[in-house]
C-alpha cells in the first residue's frame, strides 16, 4: 500500500510510503474496558453504520452475519462453548466469502461477486458484537481479547491453509489486505483482497505443471503486525512451499514488483488512525537487518505479458546513507552500511509484511531455495465522475483485470522459478 500522502508523480492509495507526520487517534471510541466488562467499539467498528457499508452488506447477503454471530454467541453457557462457536463462525466467514467470489453458492444480492467488501465489513460486525457480549458466565479481559483474536484469525483465512498430499503439485502461498484510507472513501475495496478471495483453494495452470494457491488476508493495523500476527501465520507454512507473495494495492495505473524492503515504518495512520514513526519492530532486533530482497524471478515477471497493466522491477528506496543524518532516495537500491527509512514499497504496511515475510524467510534458511517477495497492484479506481456510488462497470472491470494479472504473474513466476531450479 502507498499512502495516500505520498504521491511520487501518481495517487498512491496502497500500503506504501507515509513519509508524513503520525498519526495520534486513539485505537478505540473510549477508554480501555474494566476487567471483565464489556469493551467499547474501536475506531474501525465505528465506521460500521456509516450508509455504504451497510449498503454493502445489503446487496451481497452478508448483513445477517453479524445478528447470527450474537445469536450464537448468546447460546453459549461456557467460555468453551463460547470459542467453538467463535471458530465455527469465523472459518464460515471465510468460507462464505471465498464461495461467493468463486461463484459457488447464492450471491445474495446484485453485488458483483468478485467484491472482497462484504467479509471485511461483515467481519467487523461480528468483532463489535464480540467486544460488546456480556455472558451470563463472566468473561475477563484476557479471555475476551483470546476470542476476538480466534475469530480475526479464521475469518482471514490464516488457520485454513493446507495443502495436499502428492507429488507433481507446486503449494503458493498468497496473502492480501483489507481495505484501508477509510476516512478518505467509506467506499473503498482493496484488490489484494479481492485475489486472496479469488485464488484461495485454486489450480493454476503453469509452463511447469499445476500450482495449488492458498491465501489469507491481514489487517491494516500497526499493532496486529507489532504483536507478530505476520510470522504467526506465514512460519508453520513457509518451509513447505514453492513460492510465496505478498500483495498489496500501490500505485495508480501499473503493477510493481518490489526488489527491497526496508526495515522502517512511516506512522501513517493505520485502519485505527494510529501510528508513529519507528523501526519495524521483530524478534531478535539484534540480527535484525535494514533491508531484505525479494527472490521473485522478477525479470521473468516483468518481461511477460500478464495483463493490460504494465509491470515494473522497482529498484528505487529511501535511505540515510552511513554516515549521514538526511533521507535520500536511491533509485537503484540501498548503499552498504545505510539505515532504511523506505523500501520500494514505502513505509506503510505493504513493506512491512513484505520485510517481515522475507525476513522470515532468511532466518528460517530458505533465501536461497524459497521464491519470495511483494507484488503492488494498481489503485482500484472508480468510474469518471463516481463519486457516491459503492460499485459501477469501470470498478468491477478493474477489479477482475487485477485479479486476473496477478494470477497470471503467479504463474510466470511459478515457471520462471523452476526453469531456474534446473
Amino acid at each position: 500500500m502507498i499512502s495516500p500522502r505520498v504521491r511520487i508523480g501518481v495517487l498512491g492509495l496502497a500500503l506504501l510510503a507515509a513519509l508524513s507526520s503520525p498519526a495520534t487517534a486513539t485505537a478505540t471510541a473510549a477508554g480501555p474496558a474494566a476487567p471483565g466488562s464489556a469493551a467499547p467499539p474501536t475506531v474501525e467498528e465505528l465506521r460500521l453504520d456509516k450508509a455504504a457499508p451497510q449498503e454493502i452488506l445489503r446487496r451481497s447477503g452478508f448483513d445477517t452475519v453479524a445478528p447470527d454471530f450474537a445469536r450464537a454467541l448468546d447460546r453459549a453457557r461456557s467460555y468453551a462453548q463460547a470459542r467453538r462457536v467463535v471458530e465455527r463462525e469465523g472459518s464460515a466467514l471465510w468460507r462464505r466469502a471465498v464461495d461467493r467470489v468463486q461463484g459457488r453458492g447464492p450471491a445474495g444480492g446484485d453485488l458483483s461477486r468478485d467484491d472482497d467488501r462484504p467479509l471485511y465489513w461483515a467481519r467487523l460486525g461480528m468483532t463489535r458484537e464480540l467486544r460488546g457480549w456480556e455472558p451470563r458466565f463472566g468473561l475477563d479481559a484476557e479471555r475476551r481479547a483470546r476470542l476476538i483474536d480466534t475469530l480475526e484469525r479464521t475469518s482471514r483465512g490464516q488457520t485454513a491453509i493446507r495443502y495436499p498430499h502428492g507429488e507433481g503439485l507446486k503449494r503458493v502461498l498468497v496473502t492480501g489486505f483489507d481495505p484501508f484510507t477509510l476516512d478518505r472513501d467509506i467506499r473503498i475495496s482493496n484488490p489484494s483482497g479481492a485475489v486472496a478471495l479469488a485464488l484461495d483453494g485454486t489450480v493454476i495452470e503453469t509452463a511447469s505443471g499445476p500450482a495449488r494457491v492458498e491465501t489469507a488476508v491481514f489487517p491494516v493495523r500497526w499493532r496486529d503486525f507489532t504483536d507478530g500476527t505476520v510470522e504467526r501465520a506465514l512460519r508453520p507454512h513457509l518451509p513447505g512451499v514453492d513460492l510465496f507473495t505478498t500483495v498489496s494495492q500501490g500505485r495508480v495505473g501499473r503493477v510493481d514488483v518490489e526488489r527491497t524492503n526496508g526495515a522502517w515504518r512511516g506512522g501513517f495512520g493505520d485502519n485505527e488512525n494510529t501510528g508513529r514513526p519507528e523501526t519495524v519492530p521483530v524478534s531478535d532486533p539484534a540480527s535484525q537487518p535494514q533491508w531484505t530482497s525479494t527472490t521473485l524471478p522478477y525479470a521473468a515477471i516483468t518481461a511477460a505479458q500478464t495483463g493490460r497493466f504494465p509491470v515494473y522491477d522497482n529498484t528505487s528506496v529511501t535511505e540515510i546513507p552511513a554516515g549521514g543524518t538526511e533521507p535520500v532516495v536511491r533509485p537503484e537500491g540501498p548503499t552498504p552500511g545505510s539505515t532504511a527509512r523506505a523500501g520500494g514499497g514505502g513505509d506503510y504496511l505493504s513493506n512491512e509484511i513484505a520485510y517481515r515475510a522475507t525476513l522470515l524467510r532468511d532466518r528460517l534458511g530458505l533465501h536461497d531455495t524459497l521464491p519470495g517477495g511483494h507484488v503492488h497492484t494498481p489503485v482500484l479506481e472508480f468510474g469518471a465522475g463516481n463519486t457516491t456510488e459503492v460499485t459501477d462497470p469501470r470498478f468491477v472491470r478493474n477489479r477482475l483485470d487485477i485479479v486476473a494479472q496477478v494470477r497470471a504473474i503467479v504463474s510466470v513466476a511459478v515457471s520462471a522459478s523452476e526453469r531456474a531450479r534446473g
